[in-house]
């Protein structure tokens, strides 16, 4: 007989890992214990050597469906003699080392559950089991354990007690187990706050009534309120845009099924994987010409299309049968809204009532986006959040000590890298007002006290007038933290080499970083950048054009300053621009792009004056809105053999816009070509740096045509390196900070070595 003791590391909470081990040991005849611990998962198993080795191998090579095991670790300790095997209680000593799993969403088993008539969990809103339900959204401490999460307050009923301590049944040791007997509460409010029935078939039987009638309601969700309607009043979607002041953005679908989706969407298999993923994100789709949703996405051929992630959504669309807007809970410009007191007081001239429940959420989150290339059928992350924040599992750090990377303002998120592990924060928002920058220090200070760590190195954004920027300072003065900034592209860059596992690159990569404004080393907005990076170091090689930045932030707020800015040396525009502007506006503009100013190398301004010249958008109601108008707009181009753009210069793409339009070229072709020029002038820039690798992050790269044509036109001569679970937004920023960080540490030892190699051996006498 033999006493072996197991620790386990990596994504091993919340997953379900204790009742796999507990089952796991008893198939091999062991005996001993398994818990939980704020390190991960200890085990301590008695048997036969053999009995041991087998269990070992099959606990690494066959792990849980959504475990992911970082490390292991295995001794031999002194024999002991047990009655069985048993999950004992977690332990809370020491410092936390633990992943933190993401929310999950409403898995197949739940869901039929919700149908099933003689099932007691039949029409149950907040059924969940080990595969399923809330997560990061509901922690409190660690190690992950239901006294630690917004479940504590409710004590399970004599038959979920029971479901939890049989190890046959699939919410065996399931911390969010519930039913009607033991129930989180739901309730209907009306939009004054007044309740009005919290008789959970009456609820949903009168929230269905009044979506019907074209009402608004606002629905506490995983990780906040979500404003629903019908999708198909194009009365009701019109009201939620005038009480949003949202007049033109997207709005996001929830449908019941993929079947149903279909009705409006094309859907190719990595489409429906997604869909049906736990992650439960919302995926852009191609919409069918037939489909008639008016006002929910205008002047798009894509819909946003998302699947119920919790089982009151379930329950709503299956009393609906048809499609509803499900957007997030908030009002322009701030974080969505989690608390059941400031929803009623944010939203109550939005919502004609609410759906609420007393499980609280301590973590908030919108839901994540996805979409997919046409033609490669390659993700891209949009948005990064629920069902996949906190959790990065593979990354190349190594840090002798704790670091902060606080990453930038818009589409803010950021990165921790504690005790081996790497912790990288959902999207939260753009860093814009008091209420998203509460909302960033409540999950940072929310995720700094989980993980009890205090980072000695904070890592900023050049730029001084940011909040994450000032933030960092702060917090590094407080902690005598070494403080250390990092240009915003070359963060991009890191970013895309770190996640690709690049940094130890032999071999020089080409990085395209392109969005739409970052502070540059010369103090100058950059933003169409080309970075060799090479012997770890990165050296800007070259970049678009400058051209003046004019205005402040109403520069990108207004796509036909661009156009004017992009067109001041060509008379010839004048036709085309200046009934874009008043009188005065138009004399007061071109005055001053003739004074000497701030200048930008953006093409995600490119984009914007590109668009407003072939008059596709001259105010943008929301981010990114002109570029998805170009992108929209060549995608249904007929004719795309127009003549190549001859060099790709600012001044030259502007003439070949211009030209070609006043010669009567349909601006879909137009479009088209001005996508094929960014990839041709792609390949230039490496072939004359001699590069094969090439690295692309930004938001620029959000383009699913632009991605599709970079695979389709230099697949065959460059490796080709995108981002794979990031944003090439913003949102990846933190990440990159990081990467630079150990770039830096990287080029030092590197540096050491060559001039160690250098000097001379001292002569013998």
């Amino acid at each position: 007989m033999a006493t072996r003791r197991l620790h386990i590391e990596g994504l091993v909470q919340g997953v379900g890992f204790r009742p796999y081990v507990y089952r796991l040991a008893n198939r091999h005849s062991l005996t001993g214990w398994v818990n939980n611990n704020v390190g991960g998962v200890d085990i301590e198993v008695s048997g036969s050597t053999t009995q041991l080795d087998s269990f070992q191998k099959e606990l690494c090579t066959k792990p849980p469906v959504h475990a992911r095991i970082s490390a292991i670790t295995a001794q031999e300790v002194p024999s002991r003699i047990f009655d069985s095997f048993e999950i004992t209680e977690s332990q809370s000593e020491g410092l936390p080392k633990v992943l933190l799993t993401p929310d999950l969403g409403l898995c197949d088993d739940c869901r039929k559950e919700l149908s099933q008539p003689g099932n007691r969990r039949f029409g149950y809103p907040f059924t969940t089991c080990l595969k399923c339900g809330p997560r990061y959204s509901i922690i409190t401490g660690l190690p992950y354990d239901r006294p630690l999460t917004t479940m504590a307050r409710f004590t399970m009923c004599p038959d979920c007690e029971k479901e939890f301590r049989s190890p046959a049944h699939r919410r065996f040791y399931s911390q969010t187990n519930s039913c009607p007997q033991c129930a989180v509460t739901l309730s209907l409010v009306a939009s004054t706050g007044q309740m009005l029935t919290s008789k959970a078939a009456h609820v949903i039987e009168q929230a269905v009534e009044w979506l019907r009638q074209g009402k608004i309601i606002a629905v506490k969700g995983i990780g906040g309120y979500l404003l629903v309607t019908d999708a198909g009043n194009a009365d009701s979607v019109a009201l939620l845009r005038e009480r949003k002041h949202r007049p033109s953005k997207p709005f996001a679908l929830l449908m019941n099924s993929v079947e149903e989706a279909r009705h409006y969407v094309h859907i190719s298999d990595p489409e429906a994987e997604a869909l049906q993923s736990l992650e439960c994100p919302v995926v852009l789709l191609q919409r069918k010409n037939h489909t008639s949703l008016p006002g929910v996405a205008p002047g798009l051929d894509r819909l946003g299309i998302m699947l119920p992630s919790a089982p009151l959504l379930a329950l709503l669309t299956d009393a609906f049968r048809g499609p509803l807007v499900a957007t997030s809970g908030n009002i322009s410009g701030s974080p969505i809204f989690y608390s059941d007191k400031k929803a009623i007081e944010n939203l109550g001239h939005i919502a004609d009532g609410f759906l609420i429940h007393d499980r609280d959420i301590v973590v908030p989150q919108d839901d994540s986006v996805v979409q997919f290339t046409t033609h490669g059928r390659e993700r891209i992350v949009l948005r990064r959040s629920r069902g996949m924040a906190p959790l990065i599992f593979s990354h190349p750090f190594r840090f002798d000590s704790p670091v902060l990377a606080m990453g930038a303002d818009m589409k803010s998120a950021f990165a921790l890298y504690t005790r081996g592990n790497l912790y990288a924060s959902q999207y939260l928002g753009d860093l814009e007002n008091y209420d998203t920058q509460a909302e960033y220090r409540h999950t940072l200070d929310h995720l700094l006290r989980l993980l009890n760590t205090a980072p000695s190195t904070v890592v900023t954004d050049l730029h001084p007038g940011y909040f994450s920027t000032q933030t960092g300072k702060q917090l590094s003065d407080a902690w005598k933290a070494e403080h250390r900034e990092i240009q915003h592209h070359k963060a991009h860059f890191g970013a895309v080499l770190a996640e690709n596992d690049r940094i130890a690159s032999t071999d020089p990569v080409l990085g395209v970083i392109w969005d739409g404004t970052g502070l540059g080393e010369d103090r100058h907005v950059w933003g169409g950048e080309f970075f060799r990076y090479e012997d770890y170091r990165m050296e800007r090689v070259d970049h678009l054009g400058y051209f003046q930045h004019i205005l402040g932030d109403k520069f990108s707020r207004e796509p036909r300053l661009c156009a004017l800015s992009l067109a001041k040396d060509h008379p010839e525009a004048i036709a085309l621009l200046q009934d874009k502007f008043t009188d005065d506006e138009w004399k007061l503009y071109r005055s001053m792009l003739q004074q000497p100013g701030l200048m930008t190398s953006s093409v995600g301004r490119l984009f914007d004056g590109v668009a407003s010249l072939l008059g596709l958008c001259d105010h943008s109601t929301y981010e990114g809105e002109a570029a998805l108008f170009l992108e929209n707009c060549a995608l249904r181009a007929h004719n795309r053999f127009l003549e190549p753009i001859p060099e790709f210069t600012t001044d030259k793409i502007t003439d070949y816009v211009i030209r070609h339009l006043l010669q009567g070229s349909s601006r879909s072709a137009i479009a088209y070509q001005f996508h094929v020029g960014l990839v041709h002038w792609i390949a230039e820039i490496a072939r004359q740096q001699k590069c094969r690798t090439l690295a692309f992050s930004g938001g620029v790269f959000q383009n699913a045509l632009l991605n599709d044509l970079l695979t389709g036109l230099l697949a065959d001569e460059f490796e080709l390196l995108f981002h794979q679970e990031l944003s090439p937004n913003d949102e990846c920023i933190g990440y990159g900070q990081l990467a630079c960080l150990q770039v830096e540490k990287l080029h030092q030892s590197f540096h050491q070595q060559i001039v160690q190699s250098c000097v001379l051996p001292s002569p013998v006498n």
